[in-house]
């Protein structure tokens, strides 16, 4: 991975995001790139599940944004997501490369492009994640 930050470790090897079998390659404020199976994130006729690439793309932005948040000792949670599906994916992995489209103080917004293993779109998603005061703070 490009970072060790902790900020991604916290985000990885817990929860939805291991359960999809998400991996996170590279990580800064800047872009965010990881991949996942399609192989268990199907829907019944064998192809992803289009809510699986949504998995993908908030992982991935949530990731930029905690590490922009972390530079006005904030958190960073999803507040509106959108996605367009463009074509389906039967086997192999996608990839998911997310790249800010906004960063202020108060929030960060990300455009994620999944591609399947042959680079084909396979979908675009627009994340927006509010910065707030960590809990406890």
């Amino acid at each position: 991975m490009a970072t060790d930050s902790e900020a991604v470790h916290a985000f990885l090897g817990k929860g939805l995001d291991a359960r999809m079998g998400i991996e996170v390659t590279e990580a800064s404020a800047e872009r965010v790139v990881g991949r996942m199976p399609v192989e268990g994130n199907q829907q019944p006729f064998g192809l992803l599940h289009g809510g699986a690439s949504c998995v993908l793309a908030e992982s991935l932005g949530s990731i930029g944004s905690t590490l922009h948040a972390q530079q006005y000792g904030k958190v960073a949670v999803g507040i509106e997501i959108n996605a367009t599906h463009h074509r389906s994916a039967t086997e192999g992995h996608v990839t998911g490369v997310a790249e800010p489209v906004h960063l202020g103080r108060t929030l960060a917004t990300w455009e994620i492009t999944v591609t399947d293993d042959g680079g084909r779109k396979v979908c675009t998603a627009r994340l927006t994640c509010m910065l707030r005061e960590a809990p406890g703070s």
